[in-house]
């Protein structure tokens, strides 16, 4: 069972990286922010797709036990994830939500995944 919810939070990471690499504007884009330069894609590029790979990338790591890396790697994943969700939830007290989507759908799938990670330690 760990290794299962190892696994599926991998796949998401992996789903936002290699989306966040090949369209960077679509995947930024259900927040309301308008990706004008070169300079902005790559940015998106870098902190969504490079570091989606590479999550994905280190919980595959994890999953297989390379190492015996399990444990802490999932740990850092998890607090990760818990980091981004508490950076929405900062967001959403000081900019009001405007709704469900995105804001709190992601904030959700991140507390999830966080606690997914937790109960398999």
């Amino acid at each position: 069972m760990p290794t299962t919810v190892i696994a599926v939070v991998a796949v998401f990471f992996l789903g936002m990286g290699v989306y966040g690499l090949a369209a960077p504007a679509a995947l930024i884009r259900p927040f309301g922010v308008v990706l004008s330069s070169g300079e902005a894609r790559t940015e998106v590029r870098a902190v969504y797709g490079g570091f989606g790979v590479a999550m994905a990338g280190l919980l595959a790591a994890a999953a297989a036990d390379v190492h015996e890396i399990r444990q802490g790697a999932v740990l850092a994943v998890a607090l990760a994830l818990a980091g981004m969700a508490v950076g929405r939830l900062v967001g959403r007290v000081a900019d009001r939500s405007n709704g469900f989507y995105p804001i709190w759908f992601y904030f959700w799938v991140e507390t999830l995944g966080a606690g997914a990670l937790l109960a398999v330690l």
